[in-house]
């Protein structure tokens, strides 16, 4: 078994279009070599920095986050178990964020949010004399 991949390889493997590929190396969140022909090879183990990437990006970190994350991993071999267990574990905090997040966003559909729009009888309740409108534009209960 070649322990290196071709990029189309990578794609269909990953799930991840070439170009995201690309990109992902551009970013430095990747490596790849270049084989004579100039063509781009992996080796196997950045199907599962690619996983983490999907992941990652899942959750809510933006690709510099990713990449601050990447590079806890160890350079000198490939990341084992434990070391992926110990970086994803530092997650559970923001997901549990997020989840709470999304259940205020869901208890909100049918409350006011803070838009300053008077235009649900509740409004002048939740609202009175506009107050979230002087905090500035927008949801403001929900921007802080």
């Amino acid at each position: 078994m070649n322990p290196m991949l071709t990029i189309t390889d990578v794609s269909r493997r990953s799930g991840v279009a070439s170009s995201a590929l690309r990109f992902y190396e551009e970013r430095g969140l990747i490596t790849s070599e270049r084989a004579g022909s100039g063509h781009r090879r992996y080796h196997r183990s950045v199907l599962r920095r690619i996983a983490f990437i999907a992941f990652a990006q899942r959750i809510g970190l933006t690709l510099e986050e990713i990449g601050a994350e990447l590079a806890k991993l160890p350079a000198d071999r490939v990341p084992s178990r434990r070391d992926w267990s110990r970086l994803s574990g530092e997650w559970a905090m923001r997901i549990d964020q997020r989840i709470a997040e999304l259940q205020r966003l869901r208890s909100g559909l049918t409350e006011c949010i803070g838009c300053g729009c008077l235009s649900i009888d509740r409004c002048s309740l939740a609202n009175p004399a506009d107050v979230a409108g002087r905090k500035g534009p927008g949801p403001r209960y929900w921007l802080g």
